[in-house]
């Protein structure tokens, strides 16, 4: 009968071996929490206690301060403003470059992720130097009475440029992944480009449709660095939300600050909610 060549000490091994082999997940997972919690959890934590340590009224109280709704009421219009704009413009650069190959394509997508690849500060820069008193244009827009920078049109110039990516780059994979067959086929039947749009291209790619809309309204809404270049972050007039939490928090107006952050963190929150939900839903569908 043969036996086993493995020396006895070996067999020994085994189990410490083995051991130590399982602490490994558990001591990754540990770290990973650990670090999470420093960056994440904590700075959240202490922000909803610090807008809420002396109750809720105070907290009620500065969300009805005016500078406050004018907070809102500015971001909401610059998300109102840009999330179309570029959900129109990622439609159409992402059916472009899904469908087509031409020369310089790469470049496109190349220049669509700029604003990924650079700092929304820098953005705000550039546009200071095309539109602004010094700027290429600025003498030409100052001639017309026509404000750029340090204006509201300043301000969504700078949200589109830095939430531009998000539609094309959920649209694009959605695209390739589904082909042109179901639209050659409608448009053998007879379907016009349009007909095509509506009920071939825009039912395959809604999920991702939403999920890149989502991304860029959350942008638009939370953007800080390219908007206060551009601003002037005056207040009523234009500064918008994360803006007012600065400036707040620079007056010592922490309870305001920390409110109004609180709205941002709430944002985020119902941003994450959905975006799980649409994610479920694209994973449901490429499964069906």
């Amino acid at each position: 009968m043969k036996t086993n060549n493995i020396p006895d000490n070996a067999l020994v091994r085994q189990g410490p071996d083995r051991q130590q082999l399982n602490l490994i997940p558990i001591i990754l997972i540990c770290l990973s929490l650990a670090y999470i919690s420093l960056i994440v959890y904590i700075p959240a934590i202490n922000v909803f206690y610090q807008a809420f340590h002396k109750g809720i009224e105070p907290f009620l109280a500065n969300l009805t301060n005016p500078d406050f709704l004018s907070a809102v009421r500015i971001t909401l219009l610059l998300a109102l403003i840009t999330v179309p704009i570029n959900t129109i413009f990622g439609l159409c650069a992402a059916w472009s470059i899904a469908r087509h190959q031409f020369p310089g394509r790469t470049l496109l997508l190349s220049i669509i992720d700029l604003p990924l690849s650079i700092s929304p500060v820098v953005a705000g820069l550039m546009i200071m130097l095309l539109y602004g008193r010094q700027g290429w244009f600025g003498g030409w827009l100052q001639e017309r009475g026509i404000d750029i920078v340090f204006a509201f049109p300043g301000m969504a110039l700078a949200t589109a440029f830095v939430s531009m990516p998000f539609v094309v780059r959920e649209v694009i994979p959605v695209l390739e992944e589904t082909g042109t067959d179901q639209e050659e086929a409608a448009r053998t039947l007879g379907a016009s480009d349009w007909q095509i749009f509506w009920r071939v291209t825009l039912p395959n790619i809604r999920w991702g449709l939403m999920y890149g809309v989502l991304l860029t309204n959350a942008r638009a809404m939370g953007e800080f660095g390219a908007v206060s270049v551009v601003s002037g972050n005056v207040a009523n007039t234009t500064q918008s939300l994360p803006l007012f939490v600065e400036e707040a928090y620079k007056q010592y107006d922490t309870e305001a600050a920390f409110s109004a952050a609180v709205l941002l963190a709430l944002l985020a929150a119902v941003t994450l909610v959905i975006k799980e939900v649409l994610e479920s839903k694209t994973k449901i569908k490429d499964k069906s």
